[in-house]
């Protein structure tokens, strides 16, 4: 394990210590059920919402399936690839399909800023971003509507920490003409 990796796990257990030890002084009674206004997120799904746009096909012909993500103020994601090789980088992943052919998928421009708990500056993603997926129908495919399934995987962070990693599961609208 490197120093950094070691580095990063130490932090990481403190900032749970340091949570957990905030929590344990309040003073929460079970009657209460009333939500803070403000709660800090449990894992990457609570500020990353995702949806896919239409998309009509027509036999022999390859279009981009835009999958947009949209990140909560405050928070970001790590790029497609990633800046360090240990960060999980933001991933879109599409299961074979009988009747679209699936190609590659293209990230956006990442930003590059500093964080205080990085050494360097870092490749995100922040406010709305679109992945595309290049998808082409099969000559087998009928024509008419479908849903393609497709998972992002993602894990936020805001300005001092990161989140547990989550997966959200998108569908993308297919119309094949």
């Amino acid at each position: 394990m490197t120093r950094v990796k070691i580095c990063l796990v130490i932090l990481s257990l403190i900032l749970c210590l340091s949570c957990s030890s905030q929590k344990a002084g309040q003073n929460v009674s079970p009657q209460n059920s009333v939500a803070p206004t403000t709660t800090a997120p449990r894992n990457s799904v609570d500020v990353v919402k995702v949806r896919a746009l239409p998309v009509e096909l027509k036999v022999n012909e390859t279009v981009d399936a835009v999958v947009e993500v949209s990140i909560q103020n405050g928070y970001h994601i790590n790029a497609n690839p990633p800046t360090l090789p240990y960060l999980i980088a933001t991933e879109l992943t599409l299961p074979k399909s009988p009747d679209i052919s699936l190609g590659y998928v293209v990230y956006p421009d990442a930003l590059t800023k500093t964080f205080s708990f990085a050494e360097k500056p870092l490749a995100v993603y922040e406010g709305t971003v679109n992945i595309k997926a290049r998808v082409k129908p099969e000559k087998s495919a009928k024509p008419g509507t479908q849903n393609l399934s497709a998972k992002l995987r993602v894990q936020a962070c805001d300005d001092q920490v990161c989140y547990a990693p989550g997966t959200l599961d998108v569908t993308i609208p297919l119309s094949i003409k």
